[in-house]
């Protein structure tokens, strides 16, 4: 007897060659690669809802999306085992790697439910081929203790209207960021950040505002004016995506 059920899927990619994660006109995306992958491979048609959409060249470390099949139980009970956990890695290329299948609730939804999602920028101070397309070369001085400085003052804000492309169709900019600091590295620097809900561009748009602060193009409190000014215009220009990373999202029902 066939019946719907709902399964989550992890997995990660590498940005580069996609126009971000959400299908577009004209354009190659993860989820149009992933859908299509997933439909070879369960014989019908699959049509993923992902976790947030990433930008052109954004890469994610962890990624989830739901998606729908009319299956047996014994089907589901061999998807939740990770029976086909190979076949569909096969059908993909390189660049997307399946991490798990996980049988979820009919209601289980993969963006509404996410509690969490965390992102890391990637800066490098020297050439390093081995970094092209995955970290941003900036060969400045900067004051990381200013930019640490400015980004605490992020936990204390809520709309974040001045960070956010615009043109968005979304209810609101209010955003609970719980996380954001500079972590030194042997040849640069990683910017980590934690919110329940990030807007379009957001991420890059900080990263930007804080490296005009570790320039000295801003001081430290007028990251309060650009934010409380609520125009993008008052605010740094959107760094390079290669840097960018979406590294982890939260959901209460489900282990790490």
């Amino acid at each position: 007897m066939q019946q719907t059920k709902r399964f989550f899927l992890e997995l990660a990619y590498d940005g580069n060659k996609y126009h971000g994660w959400q299908i577009q006109p004209n354009a190659v995306t993860v989820q149009e690669v992933l859908d299509k992958a997933l439909s070879i491979l369960f014989r019908q048609k699959v049509e993923t809802v992902g976790c947030g959409r990433t930008d052109t060249g954004v890469h994610a470390t962890q990624f989830f999306a739901h998606f729908d099949l009319n299956i047996s139980d014994e089907k589901a009970l061999e998807i939740a085992t990770g029976k086909f956990h190979a076949g569909i890695n096969a059908l993909l290329p390189h660049e997307i790697a399946i991490k798990r299948f996980i049988a979820v609730a009919p209601e289980a939804h993969a963006r509404f439910d996410a509690t969490r999602r965390s992102y890391q920028y990637n800066i490098h101070h020297h050439k390093n081929p081995f970094k092209y397309n995955y970290s941003w070369l900036l060969k400045d001085n900067l004051n990381v203790g200013h930019m640490n400085e400015a980004a605490g003052i992020l936990l204390t804000y809520t709309d974040f209207s001045c960070f956010s492309k615009s043109n968005t169709q979304v209810f609101t900019n209010n955003c609970k960021i719980s996380t954001a600091y500079w972590e030194t590295t042997d040849d640069g620097l990683i910017f980590h950040i934690t919110a329940d809900r990030f807007l379009r561009n957001m991420v890059r748009a900080i990263v930007g505002t804080l490296i005009e602060v570790g320039k000295g193009k801003q001081s430290v409190n007028s990251i309060h004016q650009v934010i409380e000014s609520k125009n993008r215009s008052q605010a740094g220009t959107s760094v390079p995506a290669c840097g960018l990373y979406l590294t982890e999202i939260k959901y209460p029902y489900l282990n790490a």
